[in-house]
């Protein structure tokens, strides 16, 4: 029996110019790249400019990946942006992605997941293709969370920082096996008693302000592993494929303890780990396409890897992906 795939045909990605570093941060507030190293595995993170917004990375992002894929933006039918900082309110920023594309077909919106946006958007983007409604689909993932972050604190300023990455997928005929190219699986689940341990506090429809990202980090740690391993658990089961299988470990990059703490438990090796968090920091949506941008490049990603991609963000929610390259 066969099956329609999402195959991935390109991805890229797009960092602003400007190093916010450790000791840049120190020379500001209370910390030392000892402290953020140790408890983050952090180094540096990009910040976008004052006129520098999601939508000019993502498009960025979404114009590498498509040169990567050598496709012209007129083959794509479908955008799923994922984002918690858009440009406004409305209209959505995968519009205006759209249109810095010159796009003027097809369908294009923003999800909004957190840091989990990107497995979201792929799962949602899959789902278009498999049934048939879209052909071909950029799926990106792009913030600025530095316009959320209150500077002032210590404990959320130094994790984040700003980045998009993109994905292009196509709706292929496959043999319907775990060998597959594509999308293979993906799980998504959230739980919304958690809101209070990582949100903003502030939104048009509540305060009419943007807000500032606040966040227990002791109580989304504690959550993180359980949850991650959770989704993960679902995508072997639904597949049959074991942690031996995975070629790629490619977590949301968002703390080295927890990326490190997650395969440990999954018994997942720490070779076959992609880290990025030391040099971007938490990019929420962005992580993951930046972090398998990386790895595509600099050549470990190779044509039939198998990755396994995770993420948790706000919400909470969390999601797993199985991807075969």
């Amino acid at each position: 029996m066969t099956a329609i795939r999402s195959v991935v045909l390109g991805c890229s990605s797009y960092l602003p110019e400007r190093v916010v570093t450790n000791a840049e941060l120190a020379a500001r507030i209370d910390t030392s790249d000892e402290w953020i190293v140790q408890r983050t595995g952090i180094r540096e993170r990009h910040i976008a400019d004052d006129d520098e917004f999601t939508s000019h990375l993502a498009i960025k992002a979404a114009r590498a990946a498509l040169a990567h894929a050598r496709l012209d933006p007129q083959a794509i039918d479908l955008i799923v942006l994922a984002t918690s900082t858009p440009d406004n309110t409305f209209p959505a920023t995968a519009v205006a992605v759209q249109h810095g594309l010159g796009i003027n077909h097809g369908a294009a919106f923003d999800l909004q997941a957190v840091c989990s946006g990107f497995v979201f958007a792929l799962a949602t983007a899959d789902n278009f293709l498999r049934t048939g409604a879209y052909k071909r689909a950029l799926v990106i993932g792009a913030e600025t969370f530095s316009r959320i972050l209150d500077w002032n604190d210590r404990g959320t300023c130094v994790l984040f920082g700003d980045g998009a990455g993109a994905i292009v997928l196509e709706a292929q005929t496959q043999p319907g096996k775990t060998s597959d190219s594509g999308v293979l699986t993906t799980h998504l689940r959230s739980d919304g008693r958690h809101k209070a341990k990582l949100f903003v506090d502030g939104g048009p429809g509540s305060t009419r302000t943007v807000g500032h990202l606040r966040m227990e980090g002791k109580e989304v740690f504690k959550h993180a592993v359980g949850m991650i391993t959770d989704v993960i658990v679902d995508a072997f089961n639904a597949t049959g494929i074991t942690a031996e299988d995975i070629d790629w470990f490619i977590p949301h990059q968002a703390n080295k303890r927890i990326i490190d703490a997650s395969a440990h438990k999954l018994h997942i090796a720490p070779q076959k780990v992609v880290l990025t968090v030391d040099k971007h920091g938490n990019t929420s949506a962005a992580s993951i396409p930046l972090a398998l941008s990386v790895a595509v490049k600099d050549g470990r990603v190779k044509k039939g890897d198998l990755l396994l991609l995770e993420a948790m963000g706000g919400g909470f929610t969390w999601g797993s992906a199985l991807v075969r390259w």
